[in-house]
C-alpha cells in the first residue's frame, strides 16, 4: 500500500500557513509524519505543486519515492476550497493507498483489519442539521436556488436523514477499491469546478467552511448510495474506521493504544503542544530540527 501526502500550495499562502504557531513547525510536522510513515508503508508519494516541490523538496529535502506536481492545475482554483488539492490527489490513485494528513503521526502501523478494506477512514463524525455551521442545506439551498442539480448520492443521503448527517473523517483516507474512490474524488472535483456552478459558487464568498462538505460528506454520501444502488458498478462498497467515532479518536488513551495521533486545528498553535513537537523531533533528529528552524527564516521560505 502506498502512502500519499498533498500539499495545495495556493491555500497555504493564503490563509493556511496561519494555522501552525511558527513557520517551523509546518515544517516540523511534515518531516515527522513522513518518518512515521515510511516505516510503515512501502511507497511514499507527494502530490503537490511547482510552488510545493520548492518548499518541501528543495529547500526541506524531503524524500518521498514519488513526487507529483498535478496540482498546477489548481493554479486558477478558489484557494477557499482548500481540499481540491487532496480531492484531486486521491482521484490520481491508480493502486491501494492511505493519503495522510500533513498533522497526522502513526507511531504503530494501522491495523490490518483496516489496509485490508474497501474503503477506510479515521472515524465518522455525526452533526445536528439544525443550526449547522457550514451544513449542508445552505449548499442544497443554493443549488435549488440556481435550478441545478446536486450530485445523486447528495440527493439521496439527504432524503434519508432529516435531523442529522454523516461526515468521513479523512485525517486519514484510505482504499483498495481505487475506483470507487476516483468516481466520489471527480464528483466532488466537478461539483466545485463545473462552469455551470460558477454563478452559485460565487453567493459564497467563505468557502473554507463549506469545503468539509465536500470532501468528507460527499464521501459518507456515495459510501451509502453506492453500498445498495442496484446499478452501481460500486454496490457493496463498505467504510470501514480506525476509530469507532469522533469521541474515540480524541480519547488519548484509544489513540495512545493505536499509536494515532492527529493534531485538532487549534492545537497547532498551542505553545505546549508545539514544544511536544519540537521535542519529539529532536529525540528522532536533531539535525532536521535545526535544518526546519533554517529553512523557516529563509528568505527563499517567504511566500511559498
Amino acid at each position: 500500500m502506498r502512502a500519499v501526502w498533498s500539499f495545495w500550495s495556493k491555500p497555504f499562502q493564503a490563509y493556511k500557513g496561519r494555522i501552525w504557531r511558527e513557520p517551523q513547525h509546518h515544517l516540523l510536522a511534515w518531516g515527522l509524519s513522513l518518518q512515521q510513515a515510511r516505516q510503515h508503508f512501502a511507497e511514499t508519494q507527494l502530490v503537490t505543486d511547482t510552488a510545493g516541490k520548492r518548499l518541501l523538496i528543495d529547500l526541506l529535502g524531503l524524500k518521498f519515492d514519488n513526487v507529483s506536481t498535478e496540482l498546477d492545475q489548481l493554479h486558477d482554483a478558489d484557494p477557499g476550497w482548500w481540499a481540491l488539492g487532496k480531492l484531486l490527489a486521491y482521484s490520481l490513485q491508480d493502486r491501494p493507498f492511505v493519503h495522510i494528513d500533513t498533522d497526522v503521526f502513526l507511531w504503530r502501523p494501522l491495523p490490518s483489519r483496516l489496509t485490508s478494506a474497501q474503503v477506510f477512514a479515521q472515524c465518522p463524525e455525526s452533526h445536528p442539521l439544525e443550526n449547522a455551521w457550514c451544513g449542508p442545506r445552505h449548499i442544497e439551498y443554493l443549488f435549488d436556488r440556481h435550478n441545478l442539480s446536486l450530485p445523486v448520492e447528495w440527493q439521496w443521503a439527504s432524503s434519508r436523514n432529516t435531523t442529522w448527517f454523516r461526515e468521513e473523517n479523512c485525517g486519514i483516507l484510505g482504499a483498495n477499491n481505487v475506483e470507487f474512490i476516483r468516481h466520489y474524488a471527480q464528483t466532488a472535483l466537478d461539483m466545485v469546478s463545473n462552469p455551470a456552478h460558477r454563478a452559485l459558487w460565487a453567493e459564497l464568498p467563505e468557502k473554507s467552511g463549506f469545503t468539509m462538505l465536500i470532501e468528507q460528506f460527499l464521501l459518507a454520501c456515495c459510501i451509502d448510495y453506492h453500498r445498495i444502488a442496484p446499478q452501481s458498478a460500486h454496490r457493496g462498497v463498505s467504510m470501514r474506521y480506525l476509530f469507532p467515532s469522533w469521541s474515540e479518536a480524541y480519547n488519548p488513551h484509544t489513540a495512545a493504544a493505536l499509536g494515532y495521533t492527529h493534531l485538532l486545528g487549534d492545537t497547532k498553535t498551542h505553545p505546549a503542544v508545539m514544544a511536544r513537537l519540537e521535542r519529539r523531533v529532536a529525540q528522532l533528529d536533531p539535525t532536521f530540527l535545526l535544518h526546519c528552524q533554517r529553512v523557516a527564516q529563509s528568505p527563499a521560505t517567504v511566500g511559498v
